[in-house]
């Protein structure tokens, strides 16, 4: 599946989870078009400003974010797909365990206290059926490289985080789908933002 070239991650611009109420959509949306309003002297971004303002008109529009959410998971699933119905065999299994671990190590840097990610999510996300990932799940829990949340979620743990760092693993950072919403004043200054992240005493 090709990733669309005019697709726009609204809810990472609005530093949210695709699952938000519209009650979190429309606080977020205030809080930071607050901060990013041109008329701010301090922290006014007139493209950020713009962005936040189209991203609030899809979201908070019922019939608009379906609409959305169809091409947003697509994109999602486009971007971190690794499953191939017509590989067998130890490589695409190393792949899929390599695109889980990373998953969820960035769920992990990206919110310490909630990282976990539903299974569902994971599946839509490798494009791998339930019943395929079932045995990559096993593996890496019994390796106690991840392990289920209190929530019933999926997150990496020690182990696994040292797993990802020794193996080297090349982790996209704006794969990851936002999974909370950010305390805005933890947000990076702009320009500090990377489009890749190599773990394992290379570029960060």
């Amino acid at each position: 599946m090709d990733i669309q070239e005019d697709y726009e991650d609204h809810y990472a611009t609005l530093q949210l989870n695709p699952n938000a109420d519209p009650d979190t959509i429309q606080r977020v949306f205030r809080l930071l078009a607050k901060r990013y309003h041109p008329d701010n002297q301090e922290t006014g971004n007139p493209d950020r400003f713009n962005r936040l303002v189209k991203a609030y008109e899809v979201l908070s529009h019922a019939t608009e974010r379906a609409r959305y959410d169809a091409r947003y998971f697509a994109n999602r699933s486009a971007e971190w797909k690794v499953f191939d119905r017509n590989t067998n065999g130890n490589e695409e299994d190393k792949r899929i365990f390599q695109a889980v671990l990373s998953m969820l190590y960035l769920a992990r840097r990206q919110n310490a206290r909630h990282p976990g990610l539903g299974i569902i999510q994971i599946e839509k996300m490798l494009g791998c059926p339930s019943e395929y990932i079932e045995f990559h799940i096993w593996y890496l829990k019994e390796k106690q490289w991840i392990e289920r949340t209190e929530n019933g979620q999926l997150a990496i743990t020690v182990a696994g985080v040292e797993r990802v760092c020794e193996g080297d693993y090349a982790i996209r950072a704006d794969r990851l789908l936002a999974q909370q919403v950010h305390d805005p004043s933890r947000e990076p200054e702009k320009g500090a933002d990377s489009s890749s992240t190599m773990i394992g005493g290379h570029h960060q």
